[in-house]
């Protein structure tokens, strides 16, 4: 049985820990997960620049969405915790 999981639109997503993530919830079988995927792997897998500001990390974050997403969803069905870190190593192939 595969679980429903969709990005929540109560929230947007907002840059973190002093601009070293991007933090968003997904829905996942009735229960949201809070996420946040780092700025390294902003950097390293969606050519985020090193000390790119604020609005520069947001636009990059959502330029990724959708694979940032489906990491995410794919780690949230593995774990099943209320928050996950979405490190560079989750986006290698």
């Amino acid at each position: 049985m595969r679980m429903a999981m969709n990005v929540t639109n109560s929230t947007e997503a907002t840059v973190v820990d002093g601009g070293l993530a991007v933090a968003f919830e997904l829905i996942a079988a009735g229960r949201i997960v809070k996420c946040t995927v780092s700025r390294e792997s902003l950097q390293d897998h969606f050519w985020l620049q090193p000390g790119a500001d604020d609005a520069r990390m947001l636009k990059i974050f959502n330029d990724g969405r959708r694979r940032i997403v489906a990491v995410a969803e794919r780690k949230a069905r593995r774990l099943a915790t209320a928050s996950i870190m979405l490190k560079a190593a989750d986006f290698q192939r």
